[in-house]
């Protein structure tokens, strides 16, 4: 229960906190918030559809996570729509999950739903729980991942970059040793998409720039799926004993500013656990109540499957 509640708690704090952000560029949130940039959870602290959607498909496993595959994505469809219907999800939504969500709710099948060619960061942000609940079934895990993907991204790298993100999450959970985060995802992803195998030389080079800010801007602005998945892997890795200092890193970008906090906070707070998240923050988050409850029930269904 640890870990879940830090990856739900963390994924939930880092969209947040990066929200003010990321209609900004840098310079622009130095301005606003600081010469450090975004430091603390804004008042009110409301998260966006990168949180609303990770909690549809964390519904959706609790439904239908011990089903076949399209027992499951007929289950991640229905709550896809109602997240569609849900005055609170008009946060800054992303086109292609707002087109897969309407193409689902209009009768089409899943795999046919998602926007063709995008390979936006949303199909990557919201799968955390898919590496969760199969973190010990590394084949459902990429299945699952990669189908909830096509719902709203039908771009290979989109695939790849949800592959990408689960697979992440259960190494956190795994509490795999730091220094195999990047070769054992590289094993996992490299070779299947051109897309992505260049978003890893980007991130293998970012390694050897001292300018933390530019090293992530080279990595890219996280508005991609590959470039999302991989600048939260660089921020965890500079500070993977340090929730605040990842996410922080994150949050102050000139791109996907929430989607980016977002994700490190979900790898940060699954490897550390609750206890490694601002007690303050997490009382503090909108619906906090109910993102215990999600974790507890996701626990549950997945001791029971």
């Amino acid at each position: 229960m640890d870990q879940v509640l830090g990856m739900l708690f963390g994924i939930a704090l880092g969209d947040a906190l990066g929200w003010p952000a990321e209609p900004l560029n840098l310079d622009q949130i130095k301005v606003r918030f600081g010469p450090q940039g975004i430091q603390e959870l804004p008042e009110p602290a409301l998260f966006t559809d990168d949180t609303q959607m990770t909690l549809a498909v964390a519904e959706a496993l609790i439904d239908a996570g011990d089903q076949d595959l399209e027992g499951l994505l007929a289950a991640v469809s229905r709550r896809f729509v109602e997240w569609l219907h849900n005055p609170e999800s008009y946060r800054g939504p992303g086109a292609s999950c707002l087109y897969g969500a309407r193409q689902l709710e209009r009768g089409a099948p899943w795999r046919e739903a998602g926007n063709p060619g995008s390979k936006g960061c949303g199909a990557a942000m919201r799968v955390a729980p898919i590496g969760y609940f199969f973190q010990h079934d590394l084949s459902r895990l990429r299945e699952v991942a990669a189908a909830t993907a096509l719902t709203t991204h039908r771009h290979p790298a989109a695939e790849v970059g949800a592959v990408a993100a689960a697979f992440l999450a259960k190494l956190a959970l795994d509490r795999a040793p730091i220094a195999d985060f990047v070769p054992l995802l590289r094993e996992e992803i490299q070779g299947l998409v051109a897309e992505v195998d260049q978003a890893l030389g980007r991130l293998e080079q970012a390694f050897q720039m001292s300018d933390l800010t530019a090293a992530l801007a080279h990595i890219g602005e996280g508005w991609v799926a590959e470039e999302a998945v991989l600048g939260a892997l660089f921020c965890f890795l500079q500070h993977p004993n340090d929730y605040l200092a990842a996410v922080r890193l994150a949050a102050n970008t000139s791109g996907d500013s929430d989607s980016l906090a977002a994700l490190t906070g979900g790898i940060s707070g699954s490897y550390l656990g609750i206890q490694a998240l601002p007690a303050a923050w997490v009382d503090r988050i909108e619906k906090s109540a109910y993102l215990r409850d999600v974790a507890r029930r996701l626990a549950m269904k997945r001791g029971e499957c």
